[in-house]
């Protein structure tokens, strides 16, 4: 069937809005349309080849829709369940075996690669050249898109889809970084570096467990405020005062856990240093390959103190969103308070406005 799809063609030129041919859902496939997708800063790192996909590309990794067909298979997903898109796994190595999905053995190919395990593409130009796609198991900047049952979570009916998307990623990330990662307990104190859309989600899980002391740092005022609208009990902006010095005089003994947003060494090391005794600094925010940062081996050490990589918020789809739909429903989890819509075809304003810090999470809607 025909589809209207953004394509990346070059690195430093803008997406374009293309008509493509996609293939009918293959064994364990599915067929959405989108309703909505969220954009996320991943998206802009494959596009600037930060993270090098092939090209031409269609990206985007946080689609929610109406599913439209499926493939051989499968059998707990039918046609006109609303769903929302995650990441893909493979389901078979060890990790996906032990319920830790997003440290899959395969998490590289089945999402940064451009194809399926065999090499195919399901999306082409009219004229059969094919565009590479399933990123993420969904490459939703289109109005279709081929998806896996693994990575395909059914919402409950009602749910508004136009907010559902950012649930697949970046919403996930932050959430389950403090729920399920750091595991923050009630009465805990966390600092949160970084206040964008995963920031946020963290600061909001944060209170929805019942942290007392939940620090957001970061260098946007009209964020920060926000931050504090959403939970944060005490707001740093890093561009004045000393975030260290600031976490110390509030938590004389140093904090519970830290979470780095930002990928920046500096602030991850900004992050170590306000551990408190057995404190766990996670790590979301990406970096380039070769980025290092120092610790004080010391302070780590004789504090049993952890620092730990996290991806996807150590969560299990199928599991996790549902929680959040439910924290949001009981009006616990107000993500959509960081949303900003754009219509499909101003997707280039939409990433535009979110790397200026004009939006927050920009989602696009495909009406």
């Amino acid at each position: 069937m025909d589809i209207r799809a953004a394509v990346v063609e070059a690195s430093n030129r803008p997406m374009v809005i293309r008509s493509l041919t996609i293939e009918p859902p293959r064994a364990g496939e599915i067929l959405v349309r989108l309703v909505a997708t969220g954009v996320c800063h991943t998206d802009a790192t494959m596009w600037q080849q930060g993270v090098p996909v092939p090209l031409p590309v269609v990206l985007g990794h946080e689609g929610a829709g109406i599913v439209e067909q499926v493939g051989d298979g499968v059998t707990d997903i039918r046609p006109g369940d609303p769903v929302v898109m995650s990441y893909n796994s493979c389901g078979s190595c060890p990790t996906c075996c032990s319920d830790h999905s997003s440290y899959c053995h395969e998490f590289f190919p089945r999402n940064f690669f451009g194809t399926r395990p065999d090499g195919s593409a399901a999306l082409a130009t009219s004229d059969g050249s094919p565009v590479f796609a399933n990123i993420f198991g969904q490459s939703s900047f289109a109005t279709h898109a081929i998806c896996h049952a693994r990575n395909t979570v059914v919402v409950p009916e009602g749910f508004d889809l136009r907010i559902a998307g950012p649930l697949g990623c970046g919403i996930l990330t932050g959430a389950g970084a403090v729920m399920n990662a750091l595991q923050v307990r009630p009465g805990q104190s966390v600092v949160v570096l970084g206040a964008g859309s995963v920031g946020l989600s963290a600061i909001m899980a944060a209170k929805a467990v019942g942290a007392t002391t939940i620090v957001a740092v970061d260098l946007n005022p009209e964020r920060l405020a926000l931050a504090a609208e959403l939970g944060a009990t005490l707001t740093i902006d890093g561009r004045t005062d000393d975030p260290v010095a600031r976490v110390l005089e509030t938590v004389p003994g140093g904090v519970d856990h830290a979470l780095d947003c930002t990928g920046l060494p500096a602030v991850i090391q900004q992050g170590i240093a306000m551990l408190g005794v057995r404190g766990t600094c996670g790590i979301v925010g990406a970096a380039a390959p070769g980025t290092l940062f120092q610790a004080d081996v010391s302070h780590v050490m004789s504090g049993g103190r952890t620092i730990r990589g996290i991806v996807e918020g150590d969560a299990d789809p199928k599991r996790f969103i549902p929680q959040l739909i439910a924290l949001h429903q009981a009006g616990r989890f107000p993500f959509d308070r960081l949303i900003r819509f754009y219509p499909f075809d101003a997707i280039n304003d939409a990433f535009h406005d979110s790397e200026s810090g004009v939006a927050i999470k920009p989602v696009l809607l495909f009406e």
